[in-house]
């Protein structure tokens, strides 16, 4: 199985590089028909999220080296897009979707979220039809190890999540959040565990901004906050205190100029943000403004080593758990290298088993006892079965062939007492 990764994450790539490496929506089933018509490439699935952008692959003969190609006509990128790349093969491929999934890779030691988006990049490529059964195989083992790993250690204990850094960093911003106004801009999982970290710490009012109006009716209306439509997020902007966002958005939906507009407003009274998206859903440009503390996913990293420390030891069993899985599961792929053969044997054996059998059936009918039949059956099995193999260890030993004699009583289990 020619397992290949080829990809680019948070640890590999700073934040303007990965958001243009960004697939979500309809670009999710366009890359992978592509994938399947580049030479070399037999299997693909894709996990793209805010921190990774990663294809996982059965390819040979090239097939990574015309992906990266593709890519980079496709997204018109830079030099610097291939000194981000990452490149994994055979064993450490496996140990890589092993503690992606488990969230050893994760910017957030243990965050649950990334399984169930591995789970949907899965079930994209079964759509697709971009699955076969090497890759089916290597992902359902790889559900099966997250699960192990999450039930025997205590991996996921103390969450602490992109959400709730976000929010902590808010609160070194502000002595509390009771006199003070939140706008959260989207309405996916990650700003409803804004919502939720926010309303614990009681903030003053929340304001709630989407596309769709209506989700972000049903949001707000959990929290008792407010529901603005995106198009007119100008009004709300001058009364946030605190902005985050975070939106499946390709463009940016926050401008500069409505930044300052804001902060102008504000008669200058200063607005802390942060962009949880990938790609950015504030105008970068927006952080050079005075008053407005911008920060983006990548800031968070302190924040969330200094709440994660509690996972290390966590961490730790998961790895040695997962140095078992990662053995046990290679030792499957390559004992499959032998099945053809295995199966060639048997059915050669087989047809021998049904030549013989046929003759005993004849001598019976011409009179032969049972017992004359069975007797002549097993010699003559016996002698046909070991023909071949007596012919090669004469040779062998003829040879001095130590390495095979040896193979041959190992694999007859000749070595016993």
């Amino acid at each position: 199985m020619p397992l290949q990764i080829l990809g680019l994450n948070h640890n590999t790539a700073p934040l303007e590089i990965r958001e243009q490496l960004v697939f979500a929506g309809d670009e999710i089933p366009r890359a992978l028909e592509r994938l399947t018509t580049l030479d070399g490439v037999d299997e693909a699935v894709l996990l793209s999220t805010c921190n990774r952008t990663e294809f996982y692959l059965i390819s040979q003969n090239g097939g990574r080296e015309n992906l990266k190609d593709w890519l980079h006509a496709d997204r018109k990128l830079g030099r610097g897009f291939a000194d981000s790349l990452f490149l994994k093969d055979d064993e450490d491929a496996i140990r890589h979707i092993f503690r992606v999934a488990c969230g050893l890779d994760s910017m957030v030691l243990g965050e649950p979220q990334i399984l169930g988006q591995l789970k949907d990049a899965f079930r994209h490529a079964q759509q697709a039809e971009t699955l076969g059964s090497n890759l089916s195989r290597l992902f359902q083992h790889t559900f099966a190890v997250a699960k192990k790993i999450r039930t025997d250690t205590e991996i996921g204990a103390s969450p602490v999540s992109v959400a709730s850094a976000a929010v902590n960093l808010a609160q070194q911003f502000f002595a509390g959040f009771k006199k003070h106004t939140a706008l959260l801009v989207g309405a996916g999982v990650t700003i409803e565990l804004v919502a939720k970290h926010l309303v614990s710490r009681e903030i003053g009012r929340l304001f709630v901004a989407n596309r769709s109006l209506e989700r972000a009716q049903d949001l707000a209306g959990q929290f008792g906050g407010f529901a603005v439509p995106l198009s007119e997020i100008e009004g709300t902007l001058p009364e946030a205190d605190i902005l985050i966002t975070s939106t499946a958005a390709t463009e940016p939906v926050v401008t500069t100029e409505q930044i300052a507009a804001a902060i102008k407003a504000r008669k200058r009274k200063p607005i802390f943000a942060c962009d949880i998206a990938v790609p950015r859903d504030i105008e970068a440009s927006a952080g050079e403004l005075d008053d407005f503390y911008l920060y983006t996913i990548d800031d968070l990293d302190k924040v969330i080593l200094e709440g994660q420390g509690n996972r290390e030891a966590a961490a730790v069993e998961a790895h040695r758990l997962l140095d078992d899985e990662i053995r046990r599961y290679a030792a499957i792929e390559r004992s499959k290298q032998v099945a053809p053969i295995i199966a060639e044997l048997r059915e050669s054996h087989e047809e021998i088993r049904k030549q013989i059998a046929k003759k005993a059936r004849k001598r019976m009918r011409r009179g032969e006892s049972a017992e004359d039949a069975i007797e002549f059956a097993t010699a003559s099995l016996m002698k046909k079965i070991l023909h071949k193999p007596s012919v090669v260890l004469r040779q062998a030993g003829e040879a001095s062939d130590i390495a095979l004699i040896d193979s041959a009583r190992k694999l007859f289990d000749l070595d016993g007492d």
